[in-house]
Parts: C-alpha cells; structure tokens; sequence
C-alpha cells in the first residue's frame, strides 16, 4: 500500500495548527498568582456572601429588595463580587493601622471595593461565643499569622461606618502551613447580636495582606 507524501502548504499548516494548540494549552494552565487567593468562607465575607447568594443570579430584580446591601455593592462595581478572592495590598509590612484609614476597613482601602464599607442590614451569620473561622485559599499560599477583631458592643453596623477604635483585638494566630483550607478556632465572650468580624491575613509567600469583615449574630 502506497503511502501519500503530504504537500508542502498541507505540512505547514498542520504545524501551525500544532503551535497554535500548544499556545492555548499553556493559555489555560498557566494562572498568575495574583489572580487566585482566597477569603474567609465562613463566616462569610460581605463579597463573598454576595457572590455565593447572587453570582448566578445578580440580574434578578429580586435582589434589589431582598438584600438591598449587595444590590448596592453589584450596582457600584460587580467586580467587587466577581472577585472576592483579590481583596489584597502589598508591601504593608504590618502597618495594617497606619495604612488603612477609618472607614475603609471592609474595603482593605481598595478603592474599586469601596461598596463593601457601606453600613446597612448586611446578611449575618449566627455564631456562638467561640466559633471556627475557615479560610479558603484558591492558591495555597499559607499564613504568617490572623488577626481577628469583633466590633465593640454597641457599635451598630447598619448605621456606622467601622473604624479601627470601634474595635476588640480577639487573638493572633501562629503560622499556616501551605493550604486551600485553613481553620482556627475563636474564643469571644460578652457579645450579643449583629457584629462585624474583622479578620486581617498575612500570607506567607509574599508580604501581602487581607482584610475583610464578616457580618455575624452572637447568640
């Protein structure tokens, strides 16, 4: 059986069809850390709730109504939510106070995520006294340490904007091993009703930091 020798034209554009395979192969596989890190989970993020409420329905007119802060956070800069995994600042150097002005805790001062400080009925998670706070981390970067903060009793979160002297300081953790979930315990005393969570993650493989607020309900 006669074996058919491919022409020229036909033998170059397989290869070009090879590279071209080749280059969207390593499109998809190769991610830029910047883009994959994580959040708190549980209890949820203000983004993060939103996303995981919302994200498949953010179009819904519903939410206008029926969670009223993450329709304003959608309606200020979706990306907000689309990327609840980046709320992140570089090279603080534990200047976390000096470098976070009042008011601009929930946001990590980032300026596209200015929404997220807005005082109003955010959804809450009911905790008990000691509860578990779960972090998960899209690129396993581990922890140096958390900070974990509740807003002082008294302090109301549906009409005032958090600030750093609105604060109790909980605990520090120790350091975190590389990992896409990462748990620690908390231990509080005193609290009753809705409160602000406020955690601080400084990753391991960079100096970078992470803050957030968690809206709960201390039973």
């Amino acid at each position: 059986m006669r074996t058919r020798k491919l022409s020229g034209p036909v033998t170059r554009r397989r290869g070009l069809i090879t590279v071209l395979i080749g280059v969207l192969v390593c499109s998809f596989l190769w991610v830029p850390s910047a883009s994959a890190h994580g959040t708190i989970v549980s209890p949820a993020t203000r983004a993060y709730q939103c996303w995981q409420a919302w994200g498949s329905q953010h179009t819904n007119p519903a939410m206008r109504e029926q969670d009223p802060m993450c329709y304003q956070a959608f309606q200020a800069n979706a990306d907000t939510m689309w990327n609840w995994m980046s709320s992140l600042r570089d090279g603080l150097g534990g200047n976390f106070q000096g470098s976070t002005p009042n008011g601009q805790l929930c946001s990590n001062a980032l300026s596209r995520n200015n929404s997220l400080n807005t005082p109003g009925k955010w959804r809450t998670t009911n905790v008990g006294a000691n509860f578990t706070m779960h972090l998960y981390d899209q690129a396993s970067h581990g922890a140096d340490y958390f900070r974990v903060y509740v807003s002082k009793q008294g302090f109301d979160p549906t009409t005032q904007t958090l600030g750093w002297g609105n604060l109790d300081f909980i605990t520090q953790t120790g350091r975190f091993a590389p990992a896409k979930d990462i748990r620690f315990n908390v231990q509080t005393s005193g609290y009753r009703g809705h409160h602000i969570v406020f955690t601080i993650w400084q990753a391991s493989h960079l100096d970078q930091a992470y803050m957030w607020c968690s809206d709960v309900n201390f039973g």
